[in-house]
């Protein structure tokens, strides 16, 4: 549905073609008044002038303020629309293999902005173009001839405008493209931080980063060049054809054929038509947020994953099945094919080497991730086939590192109060915050052990039938993690468990194993049944060497 216009929108769309049609019809009164004058008709001949400037100087002023304003309006109401459009998106996929999160943050922050000024662009040109057009009209009206010798330029103004716009659209794009991989780089740096740190690779990382530049500085010596080179042909036109009309409107004057007066309307008109062709501003203007509309646009036509109506049977056990599950990224296989059922009310941990899978298949069962291929089902339903707001109900997930949401940290442990967070071990740092659970999170300054214990406590509030655990309590020492573990199984005793274990402890305690290997299910069985096979406790002992090196 389009947006309904604004305030700003509106007193913009009124200024700009009331400040068109004053100047376009100050000529006219000025030669009216300049007869006038030299006829000694009339003093107040100057009144109407007068009142004309005045009005074209406040419909100026209205459009020099609405202008910026109705753009930030856009702007803000785009970058709204886009970032819920991304987290209706969700994570289940539809982004996987797309832009990365700085590339998403350059469109959301950079393209936004340019497509934001689109209409004070479009709106500015649009009103350029037909005052040009006003004022071969009022040429016309004066004489035939001086509108064909305003037409001699039209012509190669044409031209002129078609190939800046030809040139400067693909170079904005890519300027914008090389941008959004800078920004990319950048985002990829920043989160590897302590590890380029430790790796003294400061500089290798920071030429990685800037290695763009170059291209970047191309596009925009190529645009520079094509403004220059556009800006200096249209001076040259714009100066050759008020002087061809002016020659032919002092020979008609010469003639008799034209009143004084009509010799200063063929002056004003001449320069209004003329400059139609030195608006490489507007032009560029509109070159920016067309380019940024398109990268916007590309987003915005991501569909978001089909969500069903269907509720999850009553009193279900929690039981998740996969059938056929297939998991992609390009051609390459990540996972599957695989079929695993993981008995209602049983604790199934996942065993396997980095990179078999584990968190993968662990984000499966809440949409985390759509498998390409096959289905997941909670109790017979699948999961695509389910509401938001049940599937949210079905599953609960703690990770390594959970984000907080929201204001303070009442508001991000999103209902748990304070027998989650004493089953969590959380409550001793938290009454010791300055505020308390009212302490805003911008303040916030703790472990990641700390982090992953809030996240703990969030997840046991909501009551859900399957829980996912992937890698929650890895930050915690041995000492907590024992006191943590122990209350989350009398919390979730009788739900549905799945565990990434990277401790031997963890999938002794499981009732099942689901041993991973290469993407594939190479095992489900107790873990002291897999003990047995070497190559299981080789997989085991890296992942547990893993957890101890994190």
């Amino acid at each position: 549905m389009p947006r309904r216009p604004t305030g700003w929108a509106l007193a913009l769309g009124i200024a700009l073609p009331v400040e068109a049609a004053t100047t376009l019809a100050l000529p006219a009164v000025l030669a009216g008044a300049v007869d006038t004058v030299l006829a000694h008709r009339s003093g107040a001949a100057l009144a109407l002038p007068a009142l004309l400037l005045l009005t074209a100087a406040a419909a100026d002023a209205t459009a020099a303020a609405a202008g910026p304003a109705c753009s930030a309006e856009a702007t803000a109401a785009l970058r709204g629309r886009l970032l819920h459009h991304l987290f209706a998106l969700g994570p289940g996929g539809r982004l996987h293999g797309g832009p990365p999160p700085g590339d998403l943050a350059a469109r959301l922050l950079g393209s936004a902005g340019d497509a934001g000024g689109r209409l004070p662009a479009v709106l500015g040109a649009a009103t350029a173009l037909l005052t040009s057009i006003g004022a071969v009209l009022g040429l016309a009206v004066l004489s035939p001839w001086l509108a064909l010798a305003f037409f001699a330029g039209v012509v190669p103004g044409a031209v002129l405008i078609r190939l800046f716009l030809r040139q400067a659209g693909p170079v904005f794009a890519r300027y914008q493209e090389v941008q959004a991989e800078l920004a990319a780089r950048l985002s990829g740096a920043l989160t590897g931080l302590r590890s380029i740190h430790a790796a003294r690779a400061e500089h290798r990382e920071a030429a990685r980063v800037l290695a763009p530049l170059p291209e970047l500085s191309a596009a925009g010596h190529a645009l520079w060049a094509a403004q220059r080179r556009t800006a200096w042909q249209a001076t040259l036109l714009i100066a050759l054809v008020e002087v061809a009309v002016l020659t032919t409107a002092g020979a008609l004057l010469a003639d008799g054929a034209l009143a004084p007066g009509a010799l200063a309307a063929a002056a004003g008109w001449a320069a209004l038509g003329a400059g139609l062709f030195e608006q490489v501003e507007s032009l560029v203007g509109v070159a920016h947020a067309r380019a940024g509309q398109a990268r916007v646009d590309e987003l915005l036509a991501l569909a978001p994953a089909p969500a069903g109506t269907a509720a999850l049977p009553a009193g279900g056990p929690g039981e998740v099945t996969l059938r056929g599950v297939v998991v992609r990224d390009g051609e390459r296989v990540l996972l599957g094919p695989l079929d695993l059922t993981v008995p209602g009310g049983r604790t199934v941990a996942l065993v396997g080497r980095s990179g078999s899978g584990k968190s993968l298949l662990a984000a499966l069962p809440g949409r985390l991730r759509d498998p390409d291929e096959g289905a997941v089902l909670i109790d017979g339903v699948p999961v695509g086939a389910l509401s938001p707001a049940d599937l949210r109900e079905a599953v609960g997930y703690a990770f390594a590192r959970p984000d907080l949401v929201g204001r303070t940290v009442r508001d991000a442990l999103a209902g748990a109060g304070p027998a989650e967070a004493a089953a969590a071990c959380a409550d001793g740092f938290l009454a010791r915050l300055p505020r308390g659970w009212d302490t805003p999170l911008d303040e916030l300054h703790l472990s990641g052990g700390e982090l992953q214990r809030l996240g703990l406590a969030r997840l046991l509030a909501r009551p859900t039938r399957v829980v996912i655990l992937d890698d929650a309590t890895s930050g915690l020492d041995l000492a907590t993690e024992y006191q943590v573990t122990e209350a989350l199984d009398r919390a979730t005793h009788g739900r549905t468990r799945l565990v990434i274990a990277h401790r031997t402890t963890v999938a002794a305690r499981a009732d099942l194993v689901a041993w991973l290997d290469g993407g594939h299910l190479r095992a489900l069985a107790p873990h002291t049944q897999l003990l047995t096979h070497p190559d299981y406790r080789a997989a085991l002992a890296t992942t547990t060497l893993q957890a101890a090196t994190a």
